[in-house]
């Protein structure tokens, strides 16, 4: 993985999380409360896996053990 896909990853993650809100906010109005926390919570793990697995990524980087590559532009 490079840094721009490292990055990219990292956009994708934090924006499920907060799609997650959206879902329940909304679906909270229209279907109840037990129907939008079940329909916000796919959304929630994938982004929350995704932004754990980056942190122990960049941890691992920043330690020299698995190096994030530099993008050749």
């Amino acid at each position: 993985m490079d840094r721009e896909g490292f990055v990219k990853l990292s956009v994708i993650g934090i924006g499920l999380v907060v799609l997650s809100f959206f879902v329940r906010g909304f679906s909270q109005l229209a279907l109840g409360r037990d129907v939008a926390e079940m329909l916000q919570a796919p959304f929630a793990v994938a982004g929350f896996c995704i932004v754990v697995y980056l942190f122990i990524r960049a941890t691992l980087d920043f330690a020299g053990i698995w190096e994030v590559e530099n993008g050749e532009a």
